[in-house]
């Protein structure tokens, strides 16, 4: 499969199918930049409502641009689309669906804590054709082994030695870090560096440039 990365949270999957290829897009947000002009897509997820995950009026535009896709959410993320006429599909944790003939297998419950004075918010993991992980804001494992796995480098809900230790209890064959925006480049590069140095032996660290499909 091809993997593309737009910036922060938000990804590309292009999974080659025996009949016709599958386009899934995760989490366009608020920092990601160059998916608005995508076509040809199956299916876009969100894992949770926040901005930088679910740019909502470009999220919209782009669906527009592309009817035959389905947007699949929680419930928090939904209600941000009512009122809108694209076909939406609610997950939960614990669900297994196929969506555009993609399977889906959905984890997670809660956002991470930032604080605990802070209202807490919905967040779905997806583990995509049983191989590829995205957990949104959040370190709940997969429910299977995974091929490769979206691992955070950064964010005001975590700390990058819980980062490390999510990547070596998933033990994937590619970790590509995700996640960053928020931290400055030289940071970035730290954080990315770190990850790699402390991954599982059998694990290679990929950093996607962005905006260029890799395949994985």
């Amino acid at each position: 499969m091809n993997i593309t990365h737009y910036g922060h949270a938000c990804v590309l999957i292009e999974i080659a199918g025996t009949t016709a290829d599958r386009r899934v897009l995760i989490d366009p947000g608020t920092y990601s930049n160059g998916f608005e002009e995508l076509r040809d897509l199956d299916l876009v997820l969100i894992t949770h409502a926040h901005p930088d995950h679910f740019d909502i009026a470009r999220t919209t535009a782009l669906l527009d641009r592309n009817p035959q896709a389905r947007i699949v959410v929680g419930a928090d993320a939904a209600e941000a689309l009512d009122g809108y006429a694209a076909v939406r599909v609610i997950a939960e944790p614990g669900d297994a669906l196929t969506v555009g003939g993609v399977e889906l297998q959905v984890t997670g419950g809660e956002h991470a804590c930032i604080h605990p004075e802070l209202p807490t918010s919905r967040n779905n993991g997806y583990l995509v054709e049983g191989a590829v992980f995205h957990p949104g804001d959040a370190f709940d494992l997969p429910p299977a082994p995974v091929d490769t796995l979206f691992v955070p480098a950064g964010g005001p809900w975590m700390k990058l030695q819980e980062g490390i230790d999510f990547l070596r209890a998933v033990a994937p064959r590619v970790a590509v870090p995700i996640h960053q925006a928020g931290l400055a480049l030289a940071h970035q590069n730290m954080h990315h560096h770190l990850l790699a140095t402390l991954a599982p032996v059998d694990t290679e660290v990929v950093v996607l440039v962005p905006a260029a499909a890799r395949a994985l």
